[in-house]
């Protein structure tokens, strides 16, 4: 039996360098990979994974000290690999990247876990009544039991009369478990029976049915326009996954999708389904997460972390509208879910699918490719007009005012989509030119007029709106630019009824727990109305009576210094684009544009997806972009001047030879009160290049000399 555990404790030291051997005694011959355990460590005691098991250790066995407890749940082996895998792939340590797959409640940290299996004292009959002596109070309870066992604290009488009870051995008191149960609003139509496949959607649950039936590793790209039944294609997989005896997880990109997705699930596959995400009670993921780790739950649903979840023999692995870009993380490590996915998808020999109406370049590129061409209804595309606001001098163009009318007097829906949030974009002063400023970061401060505060959407930083200059005691405050708070309030007051509502989704309205799937649902519910909102109106949401999709500044993204801006333009158009038209009314979708003649905008116009992504590869192939290289970026931060810039200078000097360009440093806008500076490295060898990026930060950070300075690596930024 092996009597040493190899443990890596749970710290956030970058420089600490595990693991380190522990001896086991016999109390702890059932330790394997994966136990959390309770070790001395220094002075301290601290919680560490066991990553491996060795029947000797090169320290002397005397010398080693033993764990000191080791806990009741622990992360599944096939977890602490990919962890494992993770630390060296984005450049973090093993500690940081087992933090993520930890159980609920147990913090990445190390500490101790905050929840518990939730028990109730539950009784139940155990024998006859008949012929014994019983007070009313007795007999309500006897009666209440005659159905089934009821939880002690649902019956008539207090704690005492029930021992009563027991101690006659009329009833049997026990302590059992309570699930506590996730609770979300039903979004979506959704029935157990499965409706007739298209040819196109056959074609691609054979071709993924088949992998699965053969174990053959296969990472499929579902290239489905908008409303062709993807997610029908995801359902079918599962169901075949789960009669292979495998389980399966389905990712979505953001928390307000899950539950029109887990409704779906939940609806064909009963129970076996299990949610998680970061909005749930720590009482809830924990139940959850028990779960599927006892497997008594073999599906999970959820965003970006769920692709941990401790599924144990993963058949399917699914990432839905894999195109977005909230799959990456931004803790360290600063892991992208669709690269873990697909790691985790090879290491379990698993399916991979990843599907959307718009997929990136990368994907096209290097997966196989299934094709859903057509609508499930046979139902054409909405037609897309693009107007040019060029001229305009007002948020709305006349023509869009015109069809928000129309959808009104029609009683009919639309989706509206401005991705910013706020009332005005900045505040200045008109006698002294002054710009409202955070105090932490470079940018202007935004205003939100129903708060009467003006808010940095980098920090957090907030302050009373201004009613005169600071400066120079000017009244003359004026606002620019318009956001969803400003837009609500003016469709609300020129198109609003009771019987036509007007319901707006941002990050603002929606910041309590369940309140997006909450306007998500009123919006289903209503007979007609307006859905205004940030990207989030525009992400895989089925509201078959939208007759009409709206874009404000569709090249907003365009501005963006960021090889991405086209493609997250077209995409966040034609995701919009595909909310409409997909009922028996039909529908279409208006573009307010400040350049109308933008390739991204002419495609997506004519939603022609394959021709927007030959030439995105074309032209990142001409210049070195993924997927035909690798970017690793260095963000380095301080708070003392000129010390970010410092770093980020040691960090490309100690590149000098590798085999990679290496651009920068250069500094960045400051944020949060530091300064930052940032080294980008573009490598055709991606692996070779993280290391040594890995290399020249640790040299970099050892460096007294940049002591002041904290180090970030992000491998593949978005």
């Amino acid at each position: 039996m092996p009597s040493i555990a190899k443990v890596e404790p749970l710290t956030s030291a970058r420089a600490l360098r595990g693991p380190f051997d522990y001896r086991l005694p016999e109390a702890l011959q059932r330790v394997g990979v994966g136990s959390l355990l309770v070790v001395p460590f220094g002075r301290r005691r601290v919680l560490g994974v066991v990553v491996e098991l060795a029947e000797r250790s090169e320290i002397d066995p005397a010398r080693l000290a033993a764990p000191l407890e080791a806990l009741e749940q622990g992360v599944p082996a096939d977890l602490v690999r990919l962890a494992g895998w993770m630390a060296g792939a984005y450049c973090s340590t093993p500690a940081r990247a087992l933090g993520l797959v930890l159980p609920p409640g147990v913090g990445p940290g190390g500490e101790r876990p905050r929840v518990r299996t939730k028990r109730r004292l539950v009784a139940e009959r155990a024998r006859s009544a008949d012929g014994e002596r019983l007070t009313p109070g007795q007999r309500a309870v006897l009666d209440a039991l005659a159905a089934g066992p009821v939880a002690a604290a649902d019956l008539p009488l207090d704690h005492g009369g029930l021992r009563r009870l027991a101690d006659r051995g009329l009833i049997a008191l026990e302590q059992r478990d309570v699930r506590r149960r996730p609770h979300a609003a039903a979004v979506g139509a959704a029935t157990a029976q499965p409706p007739a496949l298209t040819h196109d959607q056959a074609a691609a649950a054979q071709r993924i049915e088949t992998a699965l039936a053969t174990r053959e590793p296969a990472s499929l790209l579902l290239h489905g326009v908008t409303g062709s039944g993807k997610t029908e294609v995801y359902l079918r997989a599962a169901g075949a996954a789960l009669q292979a005896g495998r389980g399966a997880i389905v990712l979505v990109p953001e928390i307000a999708l899950t539950p029109q997705t887990v409704t779906r699930f939940q609806a064909r596959f009963g129970d076996t389904v299990a949610v998680l995400h970061s909005q749930l009670s720590d009482g809830e993921r924990y139940d959850e997460w028990r779960r599927l780790r006892a497997g008594e739950a073999r599906i999970c649903v959820g965003p970006r972390s769920a692709v941990f979840a401790p599924v144990s023999d993963l058949g399917l692995l699914v990432v839905d509208e894999e195109q977005d870009a909230s799959y990456k993380h931004e803790g360290d490590p600063r892991y992208d879910a669709r690269t873990v996915a697909a790691r985790r998808a090879r290491q379990a020999g698993a399916v991979l699918v990843a599907g959307s109406a718009t997929p990136r370049p990368e994907s096209v590129h290097r997966l196989e490719r299934l094709v859903l061409p057509a609508r499930i209804d046979g139902r054409p595309l909405p037609p897309v007009r693009v107007l040019d606001m060029r001229d305009a001098a007002h948020a709305l163009h006349p023509d869009t005012a015109e069809a928000l009318h129309a959808v009104r007097r029609q009683r009919e829906k639309a989706i509206v989509l401005l991705n910013r949030r706020g009332w005005a974009n900045f505040l200045s002063c008109r006698s002294c030119g002054r710009v409202w400023e955070c105090p932490q970061c470079d940018v202007a401060l935004v205003l939100h007029r129903s708060a009467g505060e003006i808010a940095c959407h980098h920090c957090g930083h907030r302050e009373p709106a201004p009613t005169r200059c600071t400066s120079c005691g000017s009244p003359g405050v004026a606002r620019h630019g318009a956001g969803t708070e400003r837009l609500h309030r003016e469709l609300d007051a020129t198109l609003g009824e009771s019987d036509f509502p007007v319901f707006r989704l941002d990050s603002d309205t929606a910041a309590a727990r369940g309140e997006v799937a909450a306007v998500l649902a009123a919006f289903e519910r209503a007979t007609a109305g307006i859905l205004l909102g940030t990207q989030v109106v525009a992400k895989g949401h089925d509201f078959p009576d939208v007759t009409l999709g709206v874009v404000l500044d569709a090249d907003a993204t365009l501005r963006f210094p960021d090889f991405r801006a086209e493609e997250r333009t077209f995409a966040l158009i034609a995701q919009l684009a595909g909310r409409a038209g997909r009922g028996p009314r039909g529908g279409r979708v208006l573009v307010q544009t400040l350049d109308p003649e933008a390739l991204s905008i002419r495609h997506a116009a004519r939603h022609d997806a394959a021709g927007f992504v030959a030439g995105e590869l074309e032209r990142r192939e001409d210049l070195a972009y993924p997927p035909f290289a690798e970017l690793i970026r260095v963000v380095c931060t301080s708070e003392r001047p000129g010390a970010a810039l410092q770093a980020a200078s040691a960090v490309a000097h100690g590149l000098d030879g590798a085999p990679a360009d290496v651009l920068g440093p250069a500094p960045l806008f400051r944020l949060r009160g530091r300064e930052r500076a940032q080294v980008v490295v573009k490598a055709a060898d991606g692996p070779a290049a993280v290391r040594a990026v890995g290399a020249a930060v640790e040299r970099a950070a050892g460096d007294r000399e940049h002591r002041h300075a904290t180090f970030s690596v992000d491998v593949d930024p978005q």
